[in-house]
């Protein structure tokens, strides 16, 4: 399964475009749509359509992490909100309560735990971001959702 539409505009969004690397609120080295492998200060500035392909490119991973770590069928919608939860946060939700609930078929109770994954760390301390949580109740959203994502 692939991302849709809907998981792909959430995704871009909430990270917004930077065609030059900065450092997001968490101190690491970001460019594009939220890409941050191979990042430094030193990468060159970027053009949208060079944002895209990295975008696609992390998505493999968060999908594939998705399509491994959950169990049970999902609908496009879940899969994509899924996705952009673990690109934003890595595996760790699927690993975890959001996870276990979801291979048990609690789709409802999954989707309570979205909202808990809203900290980042800053200056090595656990800190809510205002902006995560936003994000984390769109992608709840697009979870719960019965529209066409596509």
């Amino acid at each position: 399964m692939k991302i849709n539409k809907a998981g792909i505009e959430l995704i871009k969004k909430f990270e917004g475009f930077r065609a030059d690397a900065y450092k997001d609120l968490a101190g690491v080295w970001t460019i594009g749509y939220g890409s941050t492998q191979g990042i430094t200060e030193n990468t060159p500035r970027i053009t949208q359509m060079d944002a895209e392909k990295l975008l696609r490119d992390d998505l493999n991973g968060a999908e594939h992490l998705v399509t491994t770590l959950i169990t049970k069928p999902l609908t496009s919608n879940q899969f994509s909100a899924l996705v952009s939860l673990v690109f934003n946060c890595g595996g760790a939700p699927l690993r975890g309560t959001l996870g276990k609930r979801l291979n048990m078929g609690d789709y409802h109770g999954a989707s309570l735990i979205f909202e808990k994954w809203c900290n980042a760390r800053v200056n090595g301390v656990l800190t809510p971001i205002k902006g995560l949580l936003r994000r984390r109740l769109a992608e709840k959203d697009l979870f719960l959702s019965t529209e066409s994502g596509d």
